[in-house]
């Protein structure tokens, strides 16, 4: 008889400093697909899901999908969301439990519910106590989850992508379906061990394109080549996430009878960590730095991409600081773009009018404007209007389709700014060009994002260059007011040690 695998995938990173709650309604925007309709979306793509029906194909489960939900970062989850989809997973491995061998999911690692700071270690909790615990539990994260003790102790196997920008989503998946199946064989006794280090996150929060922490992925990928080590992941924390256990942590799954040896792997690599805590590779700019860089920037290579690290909404930031636009419009930097602003208003406000109406409205620093600005009132022209679905054809989104919901592009000064519905980060390029903003037309693109916009729009750029708006997720961690963190912690707290067990 083949194997039977519970699959599923709950993917949130919450950030408890944004104001509300993330709603169902939030995942269902995004994505909260069922059984088959999910497979049909990402089940050959560059997602965890593919990943795992590439391994039961090639050693024959029977997989049953549960659901898909991935809500774009933001306030912690409601617990009306959380109950749903967790009981989506739950409740089916309650109903096939005396035919199930084992499970395997796709979390993140970084989700706050609003009842505890723990989402994944809750989720396994109940998956436990329904399949008991022998049941093998494999369980992939993202590099940026805040792994506690609960999660360790409830699932055998975890496995978290090498890679920020994130692009080994699927080969992760392989990787932690094919150890499922060897434990289910009987091949491997997998457990996974957990160091922590007191930072709120690693140095460059596990930029893979920066060489001392690209080192350290490279090292972990070079020990799951020994015997008896099956994975070793290096999660680099969520400083936006405060709660008891946050911050880096080192995992290592290993198989019975080597845990002298992982406990080895797992300290050195953590040691690595601390050791690197001051070594912080960008330059974070002011917004009147970044746009006078952009007022004399020479586009003839490319244009000048902007990453709005603070107001990064893949961090959970609003998406609606104004600061740099503001610079931008100052300084006389255009032509340029924007990309996008997160303001649901203005977007139905231009939606009432047509392309080519000039509008005057507020635009942008809505939700939290001691966090990067409050809003502008402009007169631009409407340059384009759409209902914001656009399909991915990079290294991160390639083929899968998402929606910012009603979208406009209104142009103000010589500068298109993208005005949305619904959250995202840009980490596409037809996030701009199913828009009608192309980049080789512009002196400068801003873009909402900290790092994984690298994947796909700097092989188009000139240059980059961060800057730092002073909004909700800036790199000035001390403007946060932590409150759950154990203490001492750095950088809050520069006499903070490490001493390793």
């Amino acid at each position: 008889m083949p194997f039977h695998v519970l699959t599923g995938a709950f993917v949130h990173e919450s950030n408890t400093f944004k104001k509300g709650e993330t709603s169902l309604q939030d995942f269902r925007d995004d994505v909260l697909d069922l059984g088959q309709a999910a497979i049909d979306r990402f089940g050959d793509v560059n997602d965890e899901l593919a990943g795992f029906l590439d391994a039961g194909r090639a050693a024959g489960w029977k997989v049953t999908h549960t659901v898909s939900a991935h809500a774009t970062p933001g306030a912690v989850v409601s617990q009306e969301a959380f109950d749903h989809i967790a009981g989506l997973i739950c409740n089916a491995a309650a109903e096939h439990r005396d035919t199930l061998d084992g499970i395997l999911l796709s979390l993140h690692g970084s989700m706050v519910p609003s009842f505890c700071e723990d989402g994944e270690g809750e989720l396994l909790r109940r998956l436990r106590a329904i399949v008991g615990p022998d049941m093998p539990i494999a369980v992939t994260l993202d590099l940026h989850a805040m792994v506690t003790p609960a999660m360790v102790e409830q699932a055998q196997i975890l496995v978290s992508y090498k890679t920020y920008p994130h692009v080994d989503m699927r080969q992760i998946g392989r990787q932690a379906g094919d150890l499922l199946d060897a434990t289910m064989r009987g091949a491997v006794k997998p457990r996974t061990l957990r160091v922590h280090v007191p930072m709120l996150d690693e140095a460059n929060a596990g930029r893979t394109d920066v060489p001392e922490t690209a080192a350290l992925y490279a090292a972990a990928a070079a020990h799951e080549a020994e015997p008896g080590i099956l994975a070793v992941s290096i999660n680099a924390g969520f400083s936006e996430a405060d709660i008891t256990e946050m911050g880096p942590t080192v995992l290592v799954t290993h198989d019975k009878g080597h845990e002298a040896r992982a406990a080895e792997i797992a300290s050195g690599l953590a040691r690595r960590i601390w050791d690197g805590r001051g070594k912080v590779a960008n330059t974070f700019l002011t917004p009147d730095q970044a746009a006078a860089e952009a007022r004399d920037f020479d586009p003839a290579q490319g244009p000048l991409v902007i990453a709005d690290y603070a107001d990064n909404p893949g961090a959970g930031a609003y998406g609606d600081a104004t600061a740099l636009l503001q610079a931008l419009l100052k300084a006389g930097a255009a032509p340029g773009a924007f990309a996008p602003m997160i303001d649901p208003e203005a977007a139905a406000i231009l939606h009432r009018h047509k392309v080519g109406d000039i509008v005057t409205l507020e635009i942008g620093g809505k939700c939290d404007p001691t966090f990067g600005g409050g809003p502008l009132r402009l007169t631009g022209e409407i340059v384009h209007l759409s209902d914001g679905t656009y399909t991915g054809d990079g290294p991160i989104l390639g083929g899968i389709t998402h929606s910012f919901g009603p979208t406009a592009v209104l142009r103000v000064q010589g500068i298109d700014i993208l005005l949305v519905t619904l959250p995202g980060q840009m980490l596409d390029l037809q996030q701009v060009r199913t828009f009608g903003i192309e980049p080789a037309r512009l002196r400068f693109l801003v873009v909402k994002s900290m790092q994984h916009f690298r994947a796909a729009f700097e092989p188009v750029s000139g240059k980059v260059i961060v800057c730092d708006t002073g909004a909700l997720a800036t790199p000035q961690a001390h403007l946060r007011p932590y409150a759950r963190v154990r203490r001492p912690v750095w950088p809050l707290d520069k006499d903070a040690s490490f001493p390793l067990p």
